[in-house]
């Protein structure tokens, strides 16, 4: 993640793992495949934290969104830092990823259709979606308590539907 997917290689994953590459090769036959069961990893502990966060929500219409709004800006919060910064990126230009997150995020909205299809509440996640790849896209990252007042904001948004 230090230097972007452009530069990984199996070797350089080897090395940071203390392990030969015929070993890593062993249960990764390929780079993309080795990306590929990252991105799932994570989309799995997605899951697990946007679970959580649902539990401790007690207003049930849009409980979905507001979780995936909160998921993401703590993903925010730790910008280019963070395992999602270059594995989402890529999603742009790797179709398997694509797919990938579009299959989660199918999946995520059949479960909640009921409580999060209103239209209001895919635009709070779109926000949300924007809002991380514009604090990608800065240096510096967008200021800490101008993403709090945007995350209030679009979480203020789902309650009022």
């Amino acid at each position: 993640m230090d230097e972007g997917l452009g530069s990984l290689t199996l070797q350089a994953v080897a090395d940071a793992a203390s392990i030969t590459k015929g070993g890593l090769l062993h249960h990764f036959p390929s780079k993309q495949a080795l990306v590929e069961a990252v991105f799932e990893d994570l989309l799995g502990k997605l899951d697990v934290e946007i679970d959580r966060l649902m539990r401790a929500d007690d207003i049930e219409q849009g409980r979905f969104t507001r979780a995936y709004v909160d998921a993401f800006f703590q993903v925010t919060r730790d910008g280019a830092k963070s395992p999602w910064a270059a594995l989402s990126i890529s999603c742009m230009t790797d179709a398997r990823l694509r797919q990938l997150w579009s299959e989660w995020m199918r999946d995520r909205l059949e479960r909640h259709a009921e409580t999060d299809s209103h239209p209001t509440f895919r635009l709070a996640r779109y926000a949300a979606d924007g809002i991380w790849l514009a604090n990608l896209m800065e240096a510096d990252g967008l200021p800490a308590n101008e993403l709090a007042e945007l995350r209030d904001r679009l979480q203020n948004l789902t309650i009022r539907e």
